[in-house]
């Protein structure tokens, strides 16, 4: 697909337009745009390392995606469903993968996810409420975890998630709503448990 049939289709949307034109210049190896791009991608990219990995480790990861983005440049294409950021989280996921086996091999049995550490949650409420959601949100499986990073987080579509995850986008909206309903029944049994605490 050329770049001027991806803009009609998606639409001629000012940011996707210049996302498009950004691309198409990175692919000719353009080092302003490649920084642009790192610009753009950075904070998302970064979100999603820091709840896997230490603060260190995900910035490794994220200067690792973005490298392995440039050598690979050639092999993405703009197809309908897809996007650029759904790749590079894509090439994201498997480098934290590769992190977390490199880690496992040193350390033995360490778990590479620091599950106290604050996370982008905190951006968006404060104090008690966002410990009781971090807590919660700490206690639902790794699956959960990663589906609401992507979507909440990252601000993918289900079909760019499905992509990363490689499943279909309506798996992926199944997999959200249980994900939000396991994570809400963990706030409710969290608030159940503070009161009976509280109680004694």
């Amino acid at each position: 697909m050329t770049r001027a049939e991806f803009v009609r289709q998606n639409g001629q949307v000012n940011d996707r337009d210049q996302l498009v034109a950004l691309v198409d210049r990175a692919g000719r190896s353009d080092p302003e745009a490649w920084e642009a791009l790192y610009r753009r991608a950075y904070p998302g990219l970064m979100a999603y390392a820091s709840r896997r990995l230490d603060a260190d480790r995900a910035r490794d990861a994220v200067a690792e995606t973005m490298a392995r983005a440039v050598a690979r440049i050639s092999r993405f294409e703009w197809r309908a469903g897809s996007s650029f950021d759904a790749w590079l989280y894509g090439i994201l996921r498997h480098v934290v993968i590769d992190a977390h086996r490199a880690r496992s091999r040193e350390a033995g049995r360490r778990n590479a996810i620091e599950a106290s550490r604050a996370g982008p949650l905190d951006h968006v409420l404060a104090g008690e409420e966002a410990r009781a959601v971090r807590a919660a949100f700490e206690r639902l499986g790794e699956e959960d975890r990663e589906v609401l990073e992507l979507r909440v987080v990252a601000g993918l579509s289900a079909e760019e998630v499905g992509k990363v995850l490689k499943k279909r986008a309506g798996a992926v909206r199944m997999a959200q709503s249980r994900a939000l309903e396991r994570l809400r029944c963990e706030l409710e049994r969290g608030g159940s448990q503070e009161q009976e605490e509280s109680g004694r």
